[in-house]
């Protein structure tokens, strides 16, 4: 399958780029996520020119809108290279379908990064690094993440799912986008929506389609986005899978041979108890869907979990 280009923080590939000449490495990163995506590495400090080594800096002042300065050295002051970086940066990372940023960082952490108070005191409030808060504010529908956090398997699911739901509408959006188009997009979401919802019915986007019989495709389909984002937003639950998983057992179940029934109803299992990632069972249903020719799964954009979901396909004990 196509690799998805996603941005990710230079020192998360290993490169020697922090300010002590360090990295950190992610073998998160390079090792499982870097099989399936065309990482697009950037150092924003080291954009800036600010080198390497470098004195640290750290954020100080008004959260929303905070001051990268010298640890040691309160008269350094970066901020200005460091946006200046990001509004010439920026333009060319229009393409990314997602962002991999380092924790705690004042130019790329993405979550509660420390702002200090002026005048030495301790900090009081959370931020977000200065290059981060540039790229969230140019590109809004981009999914981010930083990668410690992606180690949680329900974040990392929703991560992966609206990189890939992102990546499937710029195609989508690539040629004339008719409402036939728009509701075929949307039944390719189909699963990853019942992961969500708990059922097929009960389906607000299928709605929003029906009452916008008539209207402009463009206007609808950037109505119909934001509210798939919104969705995509509140992650899927192992309830939410395992209804999935547990329909098309039934389904699949009259078209495999014992031995995969068993191996497939072993699979489910070991998920639904939390003894095994949710790759295992999807690749097999996936295997299925490709062999018997099912329409129904194999557009599915739920299917491609299986092949970037990031962890081992080993059952534990």
């Amino acid at each position: 399958m196509q690799k998805i280009k996603v941005g990710i923080s230079s020192c998360l590939m290993g490169a020697a780029v922090r300010y002590d000449g360090g990295h950190k490495r992610s073998s998160l990163c390079l090792d499982e996520l870097g099989a399936h995506f065309d990482f697009v590495p950037d150092c924003p400090e080291l954009g800036a020119g600010l080198g390497v080594p470098r004195p640290p800096v750290r954020l100080v002042g008004d959260p929303a809108a905070p001051r990268a300065l010298g640890v040691v050295d309160a008269s350094l002051d970066v901020t200005d290279a460091l946006q200046g970086y990001a509004a010439q940066r920026l333009p060319a990372l229009g393409d990314l379908c997602g962002y991999v940023f380092v924790r705690n960082s004042p130019s790329c952490g993405l979550h509660r990064v420390k702002v200090h108070a002026d005048a030495g005191q301790p900090p009081r409030e959370r931020g977000r690094g200065l290059f981060a808060a540039a790229f969230t504010a140019a590109y809004p529908d981009v999914p981010v993440e930083e990668e410690g956090r992606l180690r949680d398997p329900v974040l990392r699911d929703s991560f992966l799912t609206r990189v890939l739901v992102l990546h499937g509408w710029r195609q989508l959006c690539a040629s004339e986008l008719t409402r036939e188009r728009l509701e075929d997009f949307h039944a390719r979401c189909a699963l990853l929506l019942q992961a969500r919802n708990g059922k097929e019915e009960n389906d607000p986007l299928a709605r929003l389609l029906e009452n916008g019989a008539g209207s402009d495709p463009q206007a609808l389909g950037q109505c119909y986005f934001d509210a798939l984002l919104r969705h995509l937003q509140r992650g899927a639950t192992r309830s939410g899978h395992m209804a999935v998983l547990r329909h098309w057992q039934t389904q699949l179940a009259p078209r495999l041979e014992p031995a995969e029934r068993e191996d497939f109803a072993e699979r489910i299992a070991c998920y639904g108890r939390g003894r095994a990632p949710l790759a295992l069972p999807l690749a097999a249903l996936r295997r299925f869907a490709v062999r018997q020719a099912v329409p129904a799964l194999m557009d599915q954009l739920y299917l491609r979990l299986a092949a970037h979901e990031c962890v081992s396909n080993r059952i534990t004990a």
